[in-house]
């Protein structure tokens, strides 16, 4: 029997007087790698986040991990504590002191605790073995506004496994960070996904890197043009569809040099 983490119908999502997304269905099975891509303005960010909630639905129905998502945007808390998002860029306060101890520590609090000495010790063990999951427990009192792209990166994948969760969503995630930093994050979520049975849905424009890492593609321009296995969802007539023939042609020329070479 299948494990579907995320189930969509007929999504469609309005902003202002604009159909961003228009009647998308898809589902995501546990411990897959999930990619959605398409051109600058296809609606891919917009998708996942009314997905999330974050966005309100025009019509059409969101269930996630078997609960469906009000017409509010609401999920179940318990449900909830089960999605980790990580937007493409992180946005911190320089200013604020706060250590990655510190920073990890807040997804600990999130479980339901109202008090900062509540479970200390059990926080300090998970903070520990998230930070050391992620290769990162070096940093642990380092100040969040003194790490680099990548330790950022590692520090945000550590919060969201310093609790259980079942699925990621990561919206360019990896902006910011340079080719050595991009493939270790790529690296690290490949772990995950295989040790903690992540389910993983990434926006991404990278159509290289969802070839090598990605289960399954979502080819969206406001409307889901096609999707399948990154062999079907990127052949030369699937990219036609979402990108336009020019775009096919360039892409699968500098694919066929990279493979000469």
């Amino acid at each position: 029997m299948q494990d579907f983490i995320v189930r969509v119908s007929g999504l469609t999502v309005a902003r202002n007087t604009h159909i961003a997304v228009e009647q998308v269905s898809f589902s995501v099975q546990a411990g897959t790698n999930v990619a959605i891509v398409g051109p600058n303005g296809a609606g891919k960010s917009t998708l996942i986040q009314a997905m999330l909630g974050i966005l309100p639905c025009h019509s059409g129905e969101v269930e996630i991990l078997g609960h469906r998502l009000s017409p509010k945007g609401v999920l179940p808390a318990r449900v909830r504590e089960q999605i980790a998002y990580l937007p493409q860029n992180f946005i911190f306060d320089r200013r604020i002191p706060m250590t990655v101890d510190e920073m990890v520590g807040l997804g600990w609090h999130a479980l339901g605790f109202q008090w900062p000495w509540a479970g200390r010790r059990e926080r300090q063990v998970a903070v520990r073995q998230a930070l050391a999951q992620v290769e990162a427990l070096h940093l642990r009192n380092k100040r969040v506004s003194s790490l680099s792209g990548g330790e950022t990166k590692r520090v945000l994948l550590a919060y969201c496994l310093v609790r259980p969760r079942r699925l990621l969503v990561l919206d360019e995630a990896p902006a910011g960070l340079d080719v050595r930093g991009e493939a270790e994050f790529y690296q690290l979520l490949e772990q995950l996904k295989q040790t903690q049975g992540w389910a993983i849905m990434q926006v991404s424009h990278d159509l290289n890197m969802v070839q090598r890492q990605c289960d399954h593609v979502l080819c969206l321009n406001r409307t889901l043009r096609c999707e399948g296995m990154p062999d079907v969802a990127l052949s030369r007539d699937s990219l036609s569809a979402v990108y336009g023939p020019e775009f096919a042609r360039y892409h699968h020329s500098c694919m066929s040099d990279s493979t000469l070479h």
